[in-house]
């Protein structure tokens, strides 16, 4: 290291090789199922038009030219899928030979696989000032 550097703390412009351990190459892993808060609970996997938010019911309907019942987008296209990945080459965790353009247009991929994720519409009513008076009631054993 030479005395000739402004700044002559450790790490600036060091040639070091090394710098860490890196994440490996090539696409991702696809995902086994959905993730995040709640995984490990007993909720309903469903497919969800990624537009407009409405529940598919049946998965096996979703063909190359299956559109949502409710805005008419189509069900069969990249932003539907599950190994759609914006990060990886072509936006797509799947070997695919060339990119498709719009990712919204349905497409006759041969890798589709709904993108499925978790029901959450519960069945828990609103909170009325009641149940927030009762709860308070029985916090404090009144």
């Amino acid at each position: 290291m030479s005395d000739d550097r402004k700044y002559r703390h450790r790490g600036y412009q060091d040639s070091g090789g090394d710098s860490g351990p890196r994440r490996p190459s090539g696409p991702r892993p696809p995902r086994e199922g959905p993730r995040g808060r709640g995984a490990d609970q007993e909720k309903a996997v469903v497919f969800r038009c990624k537009h407009c938010g409405e529940r598919e019911l049946d998965l096996d309907s979703i063909g190359v030219g299956a559109a949502c019942r409710k805005c008419g987008e189509a069900l069969h296209s990249c932003s539907q899928c599950a190994f759609f990945d914006t990060a990886a080459r072509f936006e797509c965790a799947k070997p695919i030979p060339a990119r498709i353009v719009s990712k919204k247009a349905g497409n006759d991929c041969a890798f589709y696989a709904p993108a499925k994720t978790f029901d959450l519409t519960g069945t828990r009513g609103a909170a009325t000032p009641d149940d927030a008076r009762a709860a308070f009631d029985a916090l404090f054993k009144k």
